[in-house]
């Protein structure tokens, strides 16, 4: 992750927070040109923006928190392998002739253990993105993602993956490809496989393409990430035939991390750094990596006949309702 300082880029929600940082720029240069102290009105003013941040974060609708977990600058999931591995060596190909760059894959070390990390993986800008396909993986992906996980199955190695996405790769060729049956094919795969699997939404997690490689032991979920069966945009567009009511869709969705925790559907949320995990990208590696590090701890404690069986009824209690009725 690059630590060069740059200029912010700001969410519509934030501009308050941009006007008061500009305001307390203006005073202290004023200050300085003039000789006087105001130091203490700084002070007052820089807790007022701390204060208001935690406001601001701390109350985001669910279509804001899109908009978060879509932050450019958001750490990727190269960013987090990098930076929570002691090795890494990444992997390509999915022996069937293709090596797609969307989802990226390969073998590295967690505090000493050897473990297969794979995940979507975004660009940082339009050209990069265009070379990644957005984070949306084709077939192939898939099929590596699977290579991959057979590869930490036979050498009892845990799977980590990461997943951020808008969705699989929505082509013609794509389905010609085979892309339906290529995320079937890892759904069936995941719950049979020995070894603990640990999956974490990083930032926006939508259909099929993120289902592809989120069948696991445990379900991690970042507090300002997002993770649903379609995006906010397509639904309100099938719904209403007006996508502009994507924050309506956003909303009844049920995507929020709160959500899903709520649901039984995910199994712990990670806290992000006041501001998301794009405003201190560190502080979420930590958290990540120590989360990591506790939930195979626990899995590591249990037999190979027992995870298949945990992650069997995990799944099949996801939609279970129990209705009640009044005389």
């Amino acid at each position: 992750m690059a630590t060069t300082e740059r200029k912010p880029l700001l969410l519509d929600f934030e501009k308050p927070l941009a006007e008061l940082a500009t305001r307390i720029e203006q005073i202290r240069q004023l200050a300085e040109e003039n000789g006087v102290d105001v130091s203490g009105q700084i002070r007052q003013l820089e807790a007022r923006a701390m204060q208001l941040r935690e406001e601001i974060f701390s109350s985001l609708s669910p279509s804001q928190r899109l908009q978060v977990a879509r932050h450019p600058r958001r750490p990727s999931t190269l960013d987090y392998i990098q930076a929570i591995s002691d090795e890494w060596m990444e992997l390509h190909g999915d022996r069937c002739g293709s090596d797609d760059p969307a989802l990226i894959g390969g073998v590295g070390r967690l505090g000493g253990q050897p473990v297969v990390m794979l995940g979507n993986q975004k660009g940082r800008d339009t050209k990069d993105n265009i070379a990644r396909n957005f984070g949306m993986a084709s077939p192939g992906g898939y099929r590596k993602a699977m290579r991959l996980m057979e590869h930490a199955n036979k050498f009892g190695m845990p799977i980590l993956t990461f997943i951020d996405t808008p969705g699989a790769l929505p082509t013609v060729v794509a389905e010609q490809q085979g892309a339906g049956e290529a995320i079937a094919y890892n759904l069936r795969e995941m719950f049979s496989l020995d070894v603990p699997i640990i999956c974490a939404v990083i930032g926006e997690a939508f259909s099929g393409g993120a289902l592809g490689i989120s069948i696991g032991d445990r379900l991690l979920m970042f507090e300002h990430a997002v993770y649903t069966v379609i995006t906010p945009e397509a639904c309100a567009a099938i719904l209403w035939k007006d996508a502009s009511k994507a924050p309506q869709a956003a909303a009844v969705l049920k995507m929020t991390a709160q959500d899903l925790r709520s649901l039984g559907i995910i199994d712990q949320i990670l806290p992000e750094p006041i501001g998301g995990a794009h405003s201190d990208p560190l502080g979420a590696v930590t958290t990540l990596k120590q989360a990591l590090l506790n939930n195979l701890e626990e899995l590591n404690h249990f037999t190979l006949s027992e995870r298949r069986e945990m992650r069997y009824e995990k799944f099949r209690k996801i939609g279970v309702f129990t209705e009640v009725t009044h005389s």
